[in-house]
């Protein structure tokens, strides 16, 4: 709170300053000019008096000299007044450039509440009262999001077309995210690709997302793969540009249709708890903590803020106690640099050296690199593949991506596209970024491969997906933990516009299963379809069953027994769905939008056991019911005396059979009644 009042004490000592020059500089200068110019009017009329008297009178040329230093005094008064004008804006520029950057700054480190609203919003409300457009289109978002302020979509929808009419294309994404929804303004898709055009063509890279997702599943366009290639790649140059400068940032994604008996405490964000019970065992010396807890502040994971200084201490201590992944991180953050580790090659060498020679693939990825561009050794490409191709027989994804960049530009090898391709794959199957990248490059011009626009798009798609603004996911998340279920609705809504399968699923979950102020419930059933149904064309098996039950009981659609039927065949033969299965044999069992078949009901109720343990006492309870239906149905069409008269006991079984059956009966009373005695 002292900063900021010292820096608003600063702001109004410049506006008073202005003002005053403007009241006491200016005016006078006028005052001043017109008594000179009535001085010099009296005395010619004076002179010229005289020269009539006989008196010689001033030259014509003396009065032009005199005219013209009053001029050139004038206009170097007025370009002093200019200039402190000038100067006095771009200190407020300045000043206004300080305030967004230093709130964006606190908004982007730090995730807590009081934090980001006391100081980071605060900050970035003075930046957009003195002009700032930035700091404007991020409160439209805050408003639209309920982000630390409190939600107010139609005051985010007045903000944000203030700003697109002075060209804003966050602005103008916005504005077609809300009428491609319908939220706060009428559902209007028409207008909304007309936004998205232009957010894109004004160099907005979500607009670009949202453009190449619809190209390429014809949402409201014609499916075109081509054109959803060109601003998938766009958006994906950007993303890998970015992670090659800054590293990959580490969202964790959490699917509300998987996690929501147990928000909590699931595998994808570190609860406090956990966190502190790290810290307490990593500080008692745990060496896999203290690597854990100094990795996830290196990256920022699992919920938890990035913090060089806490991962350089952590990353000390376990390097200190001998772990070779913690030597490994060390020479990684002296190699690149930070605001708390100082860039140094010798340093960084140093610990990959040590690393490497116990056979750390992070250290030997290290030492390839710094041979690769020369950083504290000299360029030697035959020293680089050698330690990448250790790394990479480690299955350490960054050597394995290395190799495929060698091979690609036949540095230090023979180019050999073919074994790029090989690398890229090991290492995209790990996830990494900028492998993915480079393969959606090789199949988007058929370098070493057959050209395949849909391949090329998919690859492009997936490095979009791991763009900045993939942080939205844990603001949605921490906001629908906190049962605000608005917030996290429009948040997820937002991403699944952009093509997210996991957004979708979550946003249809939420509109299915919580009631948001936003919609009605028939619309909520209505709009979950749809993201149901996107998601299921992404392959998610558990969207594809709740287009099957949707269709099933009419939910936001009418009752369709045979399209029920079609959506759960498809997620039981594409992703064995032990639940798909289950619902297409009791539906061959009653035939419903099937024909009736009671094997083919006992055949996937049967698949549905083999498939998923959970499914076991379900389906042996169908099949118990099944058997009865059998057997009465059996009995049914069976005439019981003709059947009786066929049967010859003592054929059958033994003569006298009768005798051994009483005898087993008295046997089986005479333990009942010692048992009950006893």
């Amino acid at each position: 709170m002292d900063t900021d009042s010292s820096i608003t004490k600063k702001k109004t000592s410049h506006t008073k300053k202005e003002d005053v020059e403007d009241g006491n500089g200016r005016m006078p200068l006028e005052s001043e000019v017109l008594k000179r110019n009535h001085v010099t009017s009296e005395s010619t009329e004076s002179k010229s008096v005289t020269a009539q008297k006989g008196h010689p009178s001033t030259s014509a040329k003396e009065n032009e000299d005199k005219d013209k230093k009053l001029q050139e005094t004038n206009n170097g008064s007025k370009q002093n007044s200019q200039d402190q004008q000038e100067t006095v804006k771009n200190m407020q520029a300045q000043e206004m450039e300080e305030f967004y950057q230093n709130g964006t700054k606190i908004l982007k480190r730090s995730r807590d509440k009081n934090l980001r609203k006391d100081r980071g919003y605060k900050l970035l409300v003075k930046a957009a009262d003195m002009g700032s457009t930035k700091a404007m289109e991020r409160i439209a978002y805050a408003l639209l999001f309920g982000d630390q302020l409190p939600q107010n979509v139609t005051a985010a929808r007045d903000l944000f077309e203030a700003l697109a009419e002075n060209g804003s294309h966050k602005a103008q994404t916005a504005l077609g995210f809300m009428h491609a929804t319908g939220v706060g303004v009428d559902f209007n898709q028409p207008k909304a690709l007309v936004y998205y055009t232009f957010a894109a063509l004004g160099g907005n890279f979500v607009a670009h997302m949202i453009l190449g997702y619809r190209y390429l599943n014809g949402i409201n366009l014609p499916q075109h793969c081509e054109a959803a290639l060109v601003h998938y790649r766009t958006a994906a140059k950007y993303v890998a540009d970015n992670v090659a400068l800054n590293g990959e940032i580490l969202t964790e994604k959490v699917r509300l249709t998987e996690r929501a008996e147990n928000l909590s405490s699931n595998g994808e964000i570190m609860d406090l708890d956990l966190y502190q019970y790290y810290q307490f065992i990593a500080e008692k010396g745990d060496l896999q903590s203290q690597v854990g807890l100094g990795q996830l502040h290196l990256t920022g994971g699992k919920g938890i803020e990035q913090d060089y200084e806490k991962a350089f201490y952590y990353l000390s201590k376990a390097a200190h106690g001998g772990s070779t992944n913690a030597l490994g991180f060390l020479g990684k953050m002296y190699s690149e640099g930070n605001e708390v580790v100082p860039q140094n090659n010798e340093t960084a060498l140093m610990y990959f050296r040590m690393a490497a020679e116990r056979g750390n693939p992070i250290g030997l990825t290290g030492l390839g690199l710094a041979y690769l561009y020369g950083r504290g050794v000299p360029v030697e490409y035959e020293e680089a593949l050698k330690y990448f191709k250790k790394a990479a027989d480690k299955g350490w994804v960054d050597g394995q991506f290395q190799l495929g960049v060698m091979h690609y530009t036949g540095l230090g090898v023979k180019r050999d596209y073919k074994m790029a391709i090989k690398y890229f794959h090991l290492a995209s199957q790990a996830g990494h970024a900028l492998a993915l990248y480079n393969l959606a490059q090789m199949y988007g011009s058929g370098t070493g491969v057959v050209r395949s626009c849909l391949t090329a798009a998919e690859l492009y798609k997936n490095v979009c997906e791991r763009g900045q603004w993939t942080e939205r996911f844990l603001s949605a998340y921490f906001v629908y933990k906190e049962n605000n279920i608005d917030s996290a609705f429009l948040q997820y809504l937002f991403l699944a516009e952009q093509g997210y399968e996991m957004a979708q699923s979550n946003t249809a979950y939420i509109l299915e299963y919580e009631q948001s102020a936003l919609l009605s419930k028939t619309d909520c059933y209505h709009m979950a379809l749809i993201y149901w149904n996107r998601a299921a064309a992404q392959g998610y098996s558990y969207a594809r069953i709740k287009l099957g039950d949707y269709y099933y009981y009419g939910y936001g659609t009418k009752a369709d027994y045979e399209t029920a039927a079609i959506h759960y065949r498809l997620a039981a033969e594409q992703q064995r769905s032990a639940q798909a299965m289950f619902n297409l044999a009791y539906m061959y069992e009653h035939g419903l939008g099937l024909e009736q078949d009671l094997h083919l009901a006992k055949r996937f109720y049967d698949l549905a056991a083999e498939t998923s343990t959970d499914a076991y006492i379900p389906v042996f309870l169908a099949l118990c019911k099944l058997g009865a239906i059998n057997f009465i149905q059996s009995v049914h069409y069976t005439n019981l005396s003709e059947v009786w008269k066929q049967i010859n006991l003592d054929r059958l079984l033994w003569p006298h059979w009768d005798l051994f059956l009483i005898m087993i009966l008295t046997l089986l009373l005479a333990v009942l009644m010692a048992y009950r005695h006893g």
